[in-house]
Protein backbone atom coordinates (compact mmCIF):
# COMPACT_ATOMS: atom_id res chain seq x y z
CA UNK A 1 0.00 0.00 0.00
CA UNK A 2 1.39 3.50 -0.85
CA UNK A 3 2.29 6.20 2.01
CA UNK A 4 0.45 8.93 2.04
CA UNK A 5 3.52 10.86 1.65
CA UNK A 6 3.21 9.52 -2.13
CA UNK A 7 -0.42 10.54 -2.77
CA UNK A 8 -1.43 12.88 -4.88
CA UNK A 9 2.14 14.45 -6.02
CA UNK A 10 3.56 14.68 -9.50
CA UNK A 11 5.54 11.44 -10.83
CA UNK A 12 8.86 11.54 -10.70
CA UNK A 13 9.61 13.31 -7.54
CA UNK A 14 11.72 16.28 -7.34
CA UNK A 15 13.28 16.43 -4.39
CA UNK A 16 14.78 19.74 -3.11
CA UNK A 17 18.37 19.41 -1.85
CA UNK A 18 17.89 21.49 1.08
CA UNK A 19 15.13 23.81 -0.55
CA UNK A 20 16.47 26.29 -3.72
CA UNK A 21 19.59 28.78 -3.10
CA UNK A 22 20.23 30.83 -5.93
CA UNK A 23 23.55 29.29 -8.54
CA UNK A 24 27.03 29.77 -7.50
CA UNK A 25 27.17 32.76 -9.85
CA UNK A 26 24.36 34.82 -8.50
CA UNK A 27 24.96 37.15 -6.08
CA UNK A 28 23.14 35.71 -2.70
CA UNK A 29 23.25 35.76 0.39
CA UNK A 30 20.36 32.93 1.30
CA UNK A 31 22.06 29.44 3.11
CA UNK A 32 20.48 26.01 2.18
CA UNK A 33 18.03 24.81 4.90
CA UNK A 34 17.12 27.91 5.13
CA UNK A 35 12.97 29.75 5.38
CA UNK A 36 14.21 31.89 2.27
CA UNK A 37 15.58 28.70 0.87
CA UNK A 38 12.72 26.58 1.45
CA UNK A 39 10.40 29.36 -0.01
CA UNK A 40 11.73 29.06 -3.12
CA UNK A 41 11.69 26.02 -3.61
CA UNK A 42 8.10 25.98 -3.17
CA UNK A 43 7.82 28.94 -5.69
CA UNK A 44 9.72 26.88 -7.96
CA UNK A 45 7.13 23.86 -8.35
CA UNK A 46 9.12 21.49 -5.65
CA UNK A 47 6.15 19.45 -3.93
CA UNK A 48 9.00 17.48 -2.03
CA UNK A 49 12.01 19.39 0.34
CA UNK A 50 15.09 17.11 1.42
CA UNK A 51 16.47 18.54 4.08
CA UNK A 52 18.76 17.60 7.79
CA UNK A 53 18.27 18.15 10.99
CA UNK A 54 20.53 18.25 14.08
CA UNK A 55 20.19 19.43 17.84
CA UNK A 56 21.18 22.58 19.38
CA UNK A 57 22.78 23.52 23.16
CA UNK A 58 18.81 24.20 24.40
CA UNK A 59 17.94 20.45 22.66
CA UNK A 60 15.71 22.22 19.78
CA UNK A 61 15.97 20.26 16.42
CA UNK A 62 16.65 22.50 13.99
CA UNK A 63 17.71 21.90 10.01
CA UNK A 64 21.27 22.08 9.64
CA UNK A 65 23.51 19.81 7.79
CA UNK A 66 27.11 20.03 8.94
CA UNK A 67 28.40 18.98 12.34
CA UNK A 68 30.26 22.45 12.92
CA UNK A 69 29.49 26.32 11.36
CA UNK A 70 32.86 26.11 10.10
CA UNK A 71 31.38 25.92 6.38
CA UNK A 72 29.50 28.95 6.87
CA UNK A 73 31.45 31.07 9.38
CA UNK A 74 34.64 29.68 9.38
CA UNK A 75 33.93 28.67 13.27
CA UNK A 76 34.72 24.69 13.95
CA UNK A 77 32.11 24.85 16.96
CA UNK A 78 29.93 21.90 16.68
CA UNK A 79 25.82 22.84 16.02
CA UNK A 80 25.46 20.89 19.29
CA UNK A 81 27.44 23.31 21.25
CA UNK A 82 25.53 26.34 20.15
CA UNK A 83 22.44 28.27 21.88
CA UNK A 84 19.63 28.05 19.81
CA UNK A 85 19.24 31.93 19.92
CA UNK A 86 23.03 31.95 17.98
CA UNK A 87 21.96 30.39 15.56
CA UNK A 88 19.16 32.34 14.85
CA UNK A 89 21.02 35.56 14.82
CA UNK A 90 23.76 33.54 12.35
CA UNK A 91 21.00 32.94 9.90
CA UNK A 92 19.13 35.91 10.47
CA UNK A 93 20.74 37.72 6.95
CA UNK A 94 20.59 34.49 5.14
CA UNK A 95 17.09 33.84 4.66
CA UNK A 96 15.91 32.55 8.67
CA UNK A 97 16.83 29.88 10.78
CA UNK A 98 13.87 27.01 11.29
CA UNK A 99 12.98 24.44 13.39
CA UNK A 100 11.37 21.05 11.92
CA UNK A 101 8.11 22.08 14.10
CA UNK A 102 8.11 25.76 12.32
CA UNK A 103 9.42 24.00 8.76
CA UNK A 104 6.00 21.88 9.15
CA UNK A 105 3.91 24.91 10.09
CA UNK A 106 5.44 27.01 7.67
CA UNK A 107 5.02 25.30 4.78
CA UNK A 108 1.36 23.39 5.20
CA UNK A 109 1.60 21.52 1.47
CA UNK A 110 5.41 20.59 1.39
CA UNK A 111 6.57 17.05 2.22
CA UNK A 112 9.60 16.48 3.93
CA UNK A 113 12.71 14.09 3.92
CA UNK A 114 13.81 14.30 7.22
CA UNK A 115 17.25 13.20 7.28
CA UNK A 116 18.22 12.09 11.32
CA UNK A 117 22.09 13.07 11.56
CA UNK A 118 22.42 12.06 14.97
CA UNK A 119 21.65 9.94 17.64
CA UNK A 120 20.73 12.99 19.54
CA UNK A 121 17.88 13.40 17.32
CA UNK A 122 16.02 10.33 17.39
CA UNK A 123 13.89 10.58 20.44
CA UNK A 124 13.17 14.57 20.21
CA UNK A 125 11.69 14.01 16.65
CA UNK A 126 9.18 11.79 17.32
CA UNK A 127 6.78 14.69 18.84
CA UNK A 128 7.49 16.83 16.31
CA UNK A 129 6.69 14.99 13.66
CA UNK A 130 3.55 12.78 15.22
CA UNK A 131 0.71 15.03 13.97
CA UNK A 132 2.41 15.47 9.90
CA UNK A 133 3.62 11.59 9.59
CA UNK A 134 1.28 11.48 6.22
CA UNK A 135 3.86 14.33 5.04
CA UNK A 136 7.23 13.37 6.16
CA UNK A 137 9.71 10.67 5.23
CA UNK A 138 12.07 9.88 7.44
CA UNK A 139 16.00 8.53 6.62
CA UNK A 140 19.23 8.17 7.87
CA UNK A 141 22.61 6.46 7.17
CA UNK A 142 22.31 4.42 10.54
CA UNK A 143 18.64 2.08 10.24
CA UNK A 144 19.04 2.11 13.82
CA UNK A 145 18.89 5.73 14.31
CA UNK A 146 15.65 6.21 12.15
CA UNK A 147 14.43 3.39 13.55
CA UNK A 148 14.29 4.93 16.76
CA UNK A 149 12.88 8.31 15.50
CA UNK A 150 10.13 6.51 14.17
CA UNK A 151 9.33 4.88 17.18
CA UNK A 152 9.57 7.75 18.90
CA UNK A 153 6.37 9.45 16.06
CA UNK A 154 4.80 6.55 17.47
CA UNK A 155 4.71 6.70 21.35
CA UNK A 156 4.07 10.52 20.66
CA UNK A 157 0.51 9.50 19.25
CA UNK A 158 0.96 9.32 15.37
CA UNK A 159 -2.11 8.09 13.95
CA UNK A 160 0.54 5.84 10.93
CA UNK A 161 4.88 5.96 10.94
CA UNK A 162 6.53 8.43 8.59
CA UNK A 163 7.21 7.21 5.45
CA UNK A 164 10.94 5.85 5.67
CA UNK A 165 14.24 5.12 3.37
CA UNK A 166 16.80 2.35 4.14
CA UNK A 167 19.78 3.43 5.50
CA UNK A 168 23.58 2.55 4.38
CA UNK A 169 23.79 -1.25 5.84
CA UNK A 170 20.38 -1.45 3.92
CA UNK A 171 20.90 0.11 0.53
CA UNK A 172 24.33 -1.99 0.68
CA UNK A 173 22.49 -5.37 1.46
CA UNK A 174 19.76 -4.67 -1.14
CA UNK A 175 22.81 -3.62 -4.12
CA UNK A 176 24.57 -6.78 -3.19
CA UNK A 177 21.05 -9.33 -3.30
CA UNK A 178 20.10 -7.98 -6.80
CA UNK A 179 23.24 -8.71 -8.13
CA UNK A 180 23.04 -12.24 -7.27
CA UNK A 181 19.56 -12.40 -7.68
CA UNK A 182 18.72 -13.35 -3.67
CA UNK A 183 15.65 -12.39 -2.73
CA UNK A 184 15.59 -8.69 -1.26
CA UNK A 185 11.69 -9.20 0.37
CA UNK A 186 13.29 -8.91 4.21
CA UNK A 187 15.43 -6.37 3.87
CA UNK A 188 12.58 -4.05 1.35
CA UNK A 189 9.92 -5.28 4.19
CA UNK A 190 8.35 -1.91 5.85
CA UNK A 191 10.39 0.32 3.26
CA UNK A 192 9.06 3.29 1.19
CA UNK A 193 11.38 4.30 -0.54
CA UNK A 194 15.54 3.86 -1.13
CA UNK A 195 18.11 6.84 -1.87
CA UNK A 196 20.67 6.47 -3.52
CA UNK A 197 24.03 8.17 -5.18
CA UNK A 198 24.16 6.40 -9.07
CA UNK A 199 27.68 5.85 -8.11
CA UNK A 200 30.10 5.94 -5.18
CA UNK A 201 33.67 5.71 -5.35
CA UNK A 202 33.82 4.56 -8.74
CA UNK A 203 31.06 1.23 -7.95
CA UNK A 204 27.87 1.82 -9.67
CA UNK A 205 25.30 1.79 -6.86
CA UNK A 206 22.07 2.08 -9.42
CA UNK A 207 21.61 -0.80 -11.28
CA UNK A 208 18.62 -1.98 -13.50
CA UNK A 209 18.60 -5.35 -11.19
CA UNK A 210 18.11 -2.90 -8.24
CA UNK A 211 15.55 -0.88 -9.24
CA UNK A 212 13.56 -4.01 -10.90
CA UNK A 213 13.40 -5.14 -7.48
CA UNK A 214 12.96 -2.21 -5.89
CA UNK A 215 9.72 -1.52 -7.71
CA UNK A 216 8.46 -5.17 -7.67
CA UNK A 217 8.14 -4.71 -3.56
CA UNK A 218 6.71 -1.54 -4.36
CA UNK A 219 9.65 0.75 -2.97
CA UNK A 220 10.58 4.09 -4.84
CA UNK A 221 14.06 4.66 -5.98
CA UNK A 222 15.39 8.46 -5.73
CA UNK A 223 18.64 9.21 -6.62
CA UNK A 224 20.90 12.29 -5.66
CA UNK A 225 22.10 14.73 -5.84
CA UNK A 226 21.80 15.52 -9.76
CA UNK A 227 21.53 18.56 -11.62
CA UNK A 228 22.21 18.32 -14.61
CA UNK A 229 18.98 18.55 -17.30
CA UNK A 230 20.34 15.61 -19.08
CA UNK A 231 21.20 13.07 -16.28
CA UNK A 232 17.70 13.87 -15.18
CA UNK A 233 15.94 12.64 -18.23
CA UNK A 234 18.21 9.82 -18.33
CA UNK A 235 17.48 8.22 -15.14
CA UNK A 236 13.79 9.05 -14.85
CA UNK A 237 14.09 7.32 -18.60
CA UNK A 238 15.90 3.95 -16.91
CA UNK A 239 12.61 4.02 -14.34
CA UNK A 240 14.13 6.17 -11.55
CA UNK A 241 11.11 7.50 -9.20
CA UNK A 242 12.53 10.64 -8.07
CA UNK A 243 15.65 13.50 -8.34
CA UNK A 244 17.32 14.86 -5.58
CA UNK A 245 18.60 18.04 -6.70
CA UNK A 246 19.97 21.41 -5.58
CA UNK A 247 18.36 22.77 -8.85
CA UNK A 248 14.71 22.22 -7.53
CA UNK A 249 13.94 25.02 -10.32
CA UNK A 250 15.47 23.20 -13.45
CA UNK A 251 14.17 19.64 -12.37
CA UNK A 252 10.62 21.10 -12.72
CA UNK A 253 10.74 22.36 -15.64
CA UNK A 254 12.75 19.38 -16.45
CA UNK A 255 10.37 16.45 -15.83
CA UNK A 256 6.96 18.06 -16.00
Amino acid sequence: MTHPYFAGTRHPRVLAHRGLIPAPDEDSSVWENSAAAFAAAHAAGAEYIETDCRVTADGDVVLFHDETLERFTGEARSVSAVRTTELRTLFEEHGGLLTVAEALNLFPDIRFNIDVKTDAVAAPIGPLIAAHTDRVLLTSFSDRRRRRAVDSALRAGAALPPAISGGRGTIMRLRAASGVRLSPARMLAGLDAVQIPERHRGIRVLTPALLRVAHVHGVEVHVWTVNEPDDMRRLVGAGVDGIVTDRADVAVQTLT
